[in-house]
This record gives structure tokens, sequence and C-alpha cells, in this order.
């Protein structure tokens, strides 16, 4: 009679091959019974799990996903240097929702940075070898060629903002043409009359709608759009101060100002406090993210909140059914999703 949790031959951890000899079967029908095959008979089936049972056989995940082609591993890459994803929130908190919602799956997740040339020829070598089943790509610039490269290597891919109007590839966005229009609308029910625009980097398609926005609320309210006020940054804090300056050398009687990032309005502030301007008395302050800098600021900052959390999760979440979908990319035309979370103004002392 067959002992439960019976130890392997060699006494250590039981093997598939004293599985299918206490089962009565062979090696390949072991295996097709742990990974669900349908061609195996009900009592085959039968006898292979009551061998896994009596032997305590646990399957070995990584020869089942090198059988499947699975790593059971996904990529999160950021074309940026590491020293701005520990400085900025937004990376931070979409690392957050993705690590949310792998809790609920059993993939492993790797932080993958490609700021330098280096770093990128060495990812296109990792990738090129499949040992990733898919890719989150946050940060994207327009002329990146990452989105490329992943969809020339058939690697199932999601990116966090889309690269232009016409995106190819699923991405998961956040409303940010609404984003500046609530800005800017904000501002003017506050009876600002000439409001500034630090922009992002004008190459990200996020910038571009904020900037959009911006304009739109402008004209809306019957207002004339002086360009020399939409000054672009790179939604770093050095980036804010730059632009704060050349804003005020432009316009010195500016009386409010819509950044691109939290961050960038860090770096506003300090520059319109060197310069003797109150805020929000003599100028306003909007920020874009609602990150924990914009609570934490003095005064504590309004900004546009886009849910960068419930983004990472909706990322992962299309990855998972881009990795499940495994048919060329050709074949799946306009099936590729594009997600627009929606934005919204949380109002504070800085405005």
């Amino acid at each position: 009679m067959a002992v439960h949790g019976a130890r392997s031959r060699s006494g250590g951890r039981p093997t598939l091959e004293e599985v299918a000899a206490r089962a009565g079967v062979g090696r390949g029908t072991v295996s097709r019974v742990i990974n669900g095959s349908p061609r195996v008979s009900d009592a085959t089936r039968a006898a292979v799990e009551a061998a896994v049972a009596e032997l305590g056989y646990v399957p070995n995940t990584a020869a089942r996903a090198l059988a499947a082609n699975r790593t059971d591993a996904i990529a999160l890459v950021v074309p940026e240097p590491e020293t701005r994803f520990f400085a900025e929130p937004y990376f931070s908190d979409m690392l957050r929702g993705v690590g949310a919602a792998l809790s609920d799956t059993e993939l492993q997740l790797l932080l993958i940075f490609a700021g330098s040339d280096r770093e990128r020829r060495r990812l296109a070598q990792y990738l090129a070898a499949h040992r990733v089943d898919g890719v989150l790509l946050v940060s994207v610039h327009a002329d990146d060629p990452l989105p490329d490269l992943l969809a020339q290597l058939e690697i199932p891919a999601v990116i966090s903002g889309r690269r232009s109007a016409d995106e190819t590839l699923p991405s998961v966005d956040s409303d940010n043409f609404g984003g500046g229009r609530f800005a800017v609308e904000h501002l003017i029910a506050q009876g600002r009359q000439t409001i500034a625009h630090l922009a992002g980097r004008l190459d990200v398609f996020g910038a571009q709608r904020r900037v959009d926005g911006y304009r739109a609320a402008l004209r809306e309210a019957g207002r004339e759009v002086d360009d020399r006020l939409i000054v672009p940054g790179d939604f770093t804090e050095e980036g804010g101060r730059r632009a704060m300056k050349e804003l005020l050398a432009v316009c010195p009687t500016l009386d409010a100002v819509f950044a691109g990032s939290d961050v960038m309005a860090a770096g506003a502030r300090q520059v319109l406090r060197e310069a003797g301007r109150r805020i929000p008395d003599d100028v306003a302050l909007v920020g874009y993210d609602d990150s924990a800098i914009a609570r934490h600021m003095d005064p504590p900052l309004t900004s546009v909140r886009q849910p960068i959390e419930d983004m990472g999760r909706a990322m992962l979440g299309l990855l998972i059914d881009e990795i499940a979908d495994r048919r060329p990319a050709v074949s799946r035309g306009l099936e590729r999703r594009q997600l627009v979370l929606p934005t919204e103004l949380v109002a504070r002392a800085s405005s």
C-alpha cells in the first residue's frame, strides 16, 4: 500500500521520473497531466494525480515555464537615469500600482533602467533573448526606439502615455488635455489675468496635450494665447527653476503659473520666493500629479491629480491580456487598446 508523502528513493525532493514510475506511465504523460493537457484518459490522469499526492511531488515552475516558452517574468523598463526615477514621485507611484496588481499573479517583476545608450544596447540584447514574457514601458519620448524594438521582437508591451495620437501599442494614459484645461480654468476663476505655463518636455505627448488644454481654456475664456508665456522644462526641479527665471524675465507682471509637474512647481516656487513674490498673494501656483510633494509644500500646492497607481494597475492588466494573446501584432489591428483615465483638480492654498 502506498504511503502519502513518501520520500523519493534518492532521499530528496521527488522527481518527475519517480512520479511516472509510481503511476506506471511515461515521463511525457506526467508532464501532460501536470500542464492540464486534454490528451490524457481519465484513468491515467487519476493514476498520475494519485502518484503526485503520494510522493508529495511539487512541479518545477521554472521547467514548466521553459516548456511553455514562458518565463513568468515581466520587465518594467524606465528609459531615464536612475536619479530621475528616485527623485520623482510619478515613478514610485507607478511602481506601487504595478506591484499591487502583481500580488494577485505568479509573475516576477524586473526593474530595468535604460537612460543611456549603453544601457539601451544591453536591454536590446536582453529582450532579444526573450528572457521576459512582456514589458511595461514608462516615460516614453516621441523618438524613443524601444517601442519599435519591442514590436519587432513581438514581445508583448504596454506603455504609459501615448507617443502620439496615432499610437499603435497598447497604452494607459491620463486625460492630459482635460488636466491642463482644469488648471487654467481654476486660475481664471480665481481672477488671475496673466497665466503662464511651465511645460514639460515637448517630445512627450502628454506634455503636448497639457499645453493644448492650457491654450483651450484661455481661448474658451476669450483670452489671447501669448506663446512667450509657454516655456518648456524637463519635469525636473532644476528645469522648473530655469523655466521660471525665463518667464519672469519675459513677463515680470505675471500673476499665475501652471507647472507641468509638482516637481517643476517646487523649483518655480523657489525662484518666485527669491524674487520676492508671495504665493498665492502675488502669484498663484498650480502643479500636476498631486504627489506627496504637493501636499507637503508651503503653502500646500493646488495640483491636477492623475491616478498614477490606477494607471500602473491598468497597465499590468493590459499586459497580461497581451501575453495571453500571442497572435502576431499585424493580425490584431485595431484591437490594441488605448485607455485614458480621468484627471481632477485638487485645490489647495497655493492658488
